[in-house]
Protein backbone atom coordinates (compact mmCIF):
# COMPACT_ATOMS: atom_id res chain seq x y z
CA UNK A 1 0.00 0.00 0.00
CA UNK A 2 0.97 3.24 -1.29
CA UNK A 3 2.13 6.00 0.16
CA UNK A 4 3.35 5.36 3.14
CA UNK A 5 3.13 8.49 5.02
CA UNK A 6 -1.35 8.95 5.91
CA UNK A 7 -2.64 10.82 8.62
CA UNK A 8 -3.45 9.28 11.89
CA UNK A 9 -7.45 10.65 11.33
CA UNK A 10 -9.34 11.06 8.63
CA UNK A 11 -8.20 9.34 5.73
CA UNK A 12 -5.97 9.86 2.18
CA UNK A 13 -5.98 8.29 -1.35
CA UNK A 14 -3.99 5.34 -1.45
CA UNK A 15 -2.81 2.81 -3.35
CA UNK A 16 -3.43 -0.73 -2.72
CA UNK A 17 -1.74 -3.33 -5.30
CA UNK A 18 -1.64 -6.81 -5.39
CA UNK A 19 0.68 -9.70 -7.04
CA UNK A 20 0.10 -13.31 -6.89
CA UNK A 21 1.97 -15.84 -8.59
CA UNK A 22 1.84 -19.47 -8.94
CA UNK A 23 4.42 -22.35 -9.76
CA UNK A 24 5.98 -25.59 -9.17
CA UNK A 25 8.99 -26.55 -7.61
CA UNK A 26 9.59 -28.75 -10.97
CA UNK A 27 8.41 -26.50 -13.33
CA UNK A 28 5.29 -28.41 -13.80
CA UNK A 29 2.06 -27.22 -14.91
CA UNK A 30 0.49 -25.87 -11.66
CA UNK A 31 -2.93 -27.10 -9.93
CA UNK A 32 -5.91 -24.38 -10.84
CA UNK A 33 -6.03 -21.05 -8.47
CA UNK A 34 -9.76 -20.85 -8.09
CA UNK A 35 -10.30 -18.12 -5.55
CA UNK A 36 -8.24 -15.41 -3.81
CA UNK A 37 -9.80 -14.38 -0.66
CA UNK A 38 -8.78 -11.00 0.95
CA UNK A 39 -9.41 -9.77 4.27
CA UNK A 40 -8.20 -6.02 4.53
CA UNK A 41 -7.75 -3.40 7.31
CA UNK A 42 -10.44 -1.41 8.53
CA UNK A 43 -8.36 1.84 8.97
CA UNK A 44 -9.81 2.49 5.58
CA UNK A 45 -12.64 3.14 3.23
CA UNK A 46 -14.25 2.89 -0.22
CA UNK A 47 -15.36 5.72 -2.00
CA UNK A 48 -16.84 3.83 -4.99
CA UNK A 49 -20.15 6.57 -4.58
CA UNK A 50 -17.45 9.52 -6.26
CA UNK A 51 -16.72 7.63 -8.83
CA UNK A 52 -18.57 6.95 -12.34
CA UNK A 53 -20.10 3.37 -13.18
CA UNK A 54 -19.64 1.10 -15.60
CA UNK A 55 -22.45 -1.61 -15.94
CA UNK A 56 -21.18 -5.18 -17.28
CA UNK A 57 -23.33 -4.69 -20.30
CA UNK A 58 -21.53 -2.32 -21.80
CA UNK A 59 -17.45 -4.35 -21.34
CA UNK A 60 -18.88 -7.62 -22.93
CA UNK A 61 -17.47 -8.62 -26.10
CA UNK A 62 -15.15 -5.80 -26.16
CA UNK A 63 -11.07 -5.69 -26.24
CA UNK A 64 -9.35 -4.24 -23.53
CA UNK A 65 -8.89 -0.95 -25.53
CA UNK A 66 -12.47 -0.84 -25.93
CA UNK A 67 -13.96 -1.75 -22.72
CA UNK A 68 -11.15 0.97 -21.32
CA UNK A 69 -12.47 3.64 -24.04
CA UNK A 70 -16.22 3.04 -23.34
CA UNK A 71 -16.08 3.16 -19.26
CA UNK A 72 -13.12 5.39 -19.39
CA UNK A 73 -14.31 7.23 -16.03
CA UNK A 74 -14.61 4.07 -14.30
CA UNK A 75 -11.58 2.46 -14.92
CA UNK A 76 -9.78 2.05 -10.88
CA UNK A 77 -6.94 0.47 -11.62
CA UNK A 78 -4.98 -1.84 -14.22
CA UNK A 79 -3.78 -5.30 -13.51
CA UNK A 80 -1.99 -8.48 -15.54
CA UNK A 81 -3.22 -11.78 -16.12
CA UNK A 82 -0.92 -14.69 -16.86
CA UNK A 83 -2.04 -19.06 -16.97
CA UNK A 84 0.01 -21.65 -19.30
CA UNK A 85 -2.15 -23.29 -21.04
CA UNK A 86 -1.89 -27.11 -21.75
CA UNK A 87 -4.24 -28.33 -25.19
CA UNK A 88 -4.54 -31.72 -26.40
CA UNK A 89 -2.06 -32.04 -29.37
CA UNK A 90 -0.47 -29.10 -29.00
CA UNK A 91 2.89 -27.92 -26.36
CA UNK A 92 2.55 -26.12 -23.07
CA UNK A 93 2.41 -22.35 -23.87
CA UNK A 94 1.71 -19.26 -21.75
CA UNK A 95 -1.07 -16.46 -22.26
CA UNK A 96 -1.02 -13.22 -20.76
CA UNK A 97 -3.89 -10.64 -20.79
CA UNK A 98 -4.25 -7.10 -19.69
CA UNK A 99 -6.66 -6.52 -16.68
CA UNK A 100 -8.80 -4.07 -16.11
CA UNK A 101 -10.63 -2.72 -13.01
CA UNK A 102 -13.98 -0.59 -13.30
CA UNK A 103 -16.27 0.46 -10.54
CA UNK A 104 -19.69 -1.26 -10.80
CA UNK A 105 -23.15 -0.53 -9.49
CA UNK A 106 -23.38 -1.54 -5.99
CA UNK A 107 -24.25 -5.26 -5.26
CA UNK A 108 -26.77 -4.69 -2.98
CA UNK A 109 -25.53 -1.86 -1.30
CA UNK A 110 -22.07 -3.08 -1.27
CA UNK A 111 -19.00 -1.73 -3.75
CA UNK A 112 -18.08 -3.45 -6.64
CA UNK A 113 -16.11 -3.61 -9.50
CA UNK A 114 -15.41 -5.74 -12.96
CA UNK A 115 -11.86 -7.25 -13.66
CA UNK A 116 -11.94 -6.98 -17.56
CA UNK A 117 -9.99 -9.45 -19.35
CA UNK A 118 -9.93 -10.67 -22.82
CA UNK A 119 -8.24 -13.92 -24.24
CA UNK A 120 -7.62 -15.00 -27.57
CA UNK A 121 -7.54 -18.48 -26.97
CA UNK A 122 -9.19 -20.91 -28.01
CA UNK A 123 -12.00 -18.13 -29.50
CA UNK A 124 -11.45 -14.64 -29.02
CA UNK A 125 -13.72 -13.61 -25.59
CA UNK A 126 -13.98 -11.31 -22.87
CA UNK A 127 -13.86 -12.48 -19.52
CA UNK A 128 -15.76 -10.50 -17.00
CA UNK A 129 -15.29 -10.89 -12.97
CA UNK A 130 -17.62 -9.37 -10.24
CA UNK A 131 -15.51 -8.51 -6.70
CA UNK A 132 -17.96 -7.70 -4.27
CA UNK A 133 -16.53 -5.52 -1.41
CA UNK A 134 -18.58 -7.09 1.89
CA UNK A 135 -17.79 -5.08 5.32
CA UNK A 136 -16.87 -7.67 7.97
CA UNK A 137 -15.61 -7.05 11.79
CA UNK A 138 -12.64 -9.66 12.38
CA UNK A 139 -10.31 -7.45 14.41
CA UNK A 140 -7.94 -5.86 12.51
CA UNK A 141 -10.01 -6.35 8.89
CA UNK A 142 -12.75 -4.35 8.36
CA UNK A 143 -13.33 -5.91 4.47
CA UNK A 144 -13.44 -9.53 2.88
CA UNK A 145 -13.17 -9.21 -0.91
CA UNK A 146 -13.38 -13.13 -3.06
CA UNK A 147 -12.23 -12.71 -6.55
CA UNK A 148 -13.64 -15.72 -8.08
CA UNK A 149 -11.47 -16.71 -10.87
CA UNK A 150 -12.48 -17.32 -14.54
CA UNK A 151 -12.34 -20.35 -16.61
CA UNK A 152 -9.13 -19.28 -18.69
CA UNK A 153 -8.18 -20.89 -22.50
CA UNK A 154 -11.66 -22.71 -22.43
CA UNK A 155 -10.71 -24.64 -19.54
CA UNK A 156 -7.15 -25.33 -20.35
CA UNK A 157 -5.30 -22.71 -18.59
CA UNK A 158 -3.51 -22.50 -15.11
CA UNK A 159 -3.02 -19.13 -13.97
CA UNK A 160 0.23 -18.50 -12.94
CA UNK A 161 -0.07 -14.65 -12.48
CA UNK A 162 -2.68 -12.31 -10.93
CA UNK A 163 -1.76 -9.00 -10.64
CA UNK A 164 -3.57 -5.32 -9.48
CA UNK A 165 -3.28 -2.07 -8.62
CA UNK A 166 -5.74 -0.30 -7.55
CA UNK A 167 -5.55 3.06 -6.54
CA UNK A 168 -7.52 5.56 -9.05
CA UNK A 169 -8.30 9.65 -7.71
CA UNK A 170 -10.73 12.07 -8.68
CA UNK A 171 -10.98 15.70 -8.13
CA UNK A 172 -13.94 16.73 -5.68
CA UNK A 173 -14.92 20.45 -4.65
CA UNK A 174 -10.55 20.98 -4.95
CA UNK A 175 -9.71 17.89 -3.16
CA UNK A 176 -8.56 14.72 -4.30
CA UNK A 177 -10.49 11.82 -3.99
CA UNK A 178 -9.21 8.13 -4.10
CA UNK A 179 -11.14 4.80 -5.14
CA UNK A 180 -10.17 3.53 -2.08
CA UNK A 181 -8.80 5.76 0.97
CA UNK A 182 -7.22 5.05 4.55
CA UNK A 183 -5.27 6.12 7.61
CA UNK A 184 -2.39 5.00 9.53
CA UNK A 185 -3.26 2.78 12.62
CA UNK A 186 -0.19 1.03 14.76
CA UNK A 187 2.65 1.79 12.12
CA UNK A 188 0.92 -0.66 9.54
CA UNK A 189 -1.94 -1.52 7.38
CA UNK A 190 -2.79 -5.35 6.80
CA UNK A 191 -3.93 -7.63 4.75
CA UNK A 192 -4.51 -11.13 4.75
CA UNK A 193 -4.66 -13.38 2.23
CA UNK A 194 -6.10 -16.99 0.75
CA UNK A 195 -5.55 -18.72 -1.91
CA UNK A 196 -7.84 -21.75 -2.88
CA UNK A 197 -7.08 -24.24 -6.31
CA UNK A 198 -9.25 -26.77 -7.82
CA UNK A 199 -7.56 -29.65 -6.26
CA UNK A 200 -8.20 -28.17 -2.61
CA UNK A 201 -5.07 -27.48 -2.10
CA UNK A 202 -5.15 -23.64 -0.14
CA UNK A 203 -2.40 -21.23 0.98
CA UNK A 204 -3.00 -18.37 3.63
CA UNK A 205 -0.63 -15.65 3.69
CA UNK A 206 -0.92 -12.19 6.01
CA UNK A 207 0.78 -9.37 4.38
CA UNK A 208 2.07 -6.16 6.54
CA UNK A 209 2.52 -2.52 4.79
CA UNK A 210 4.58 -0.38 7.07
CA UNK A 211 2.78 3.22 7.75
CA UNK A 212 3.54 6.31 9.43
CA UNK A 213 1.77 9.36 10.05
CA UNK A 214 3.47 13.32 9.16
CA UNK A 215 6.06 14.32 12.14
Amino acid sequence: MQPRELPAKGNAPITLKSITRVKTKDGSTPPTLGTIDFLIDKHGVVNNKSFPVCPPGKLEGTTTAQARKRCAGALVGPGTGKAVVTMPDRAPFQMKSAVSFFNAPPTGGKPTLIAHAYETVPAPKALLVPIVVERVAKGRYGYHVRVELPEVAGGFGAPTLAEAKIGATIERKGKKVGFISAHCSGGRLQVEGNLTFTNGDRFPTTLTSPCHTPR
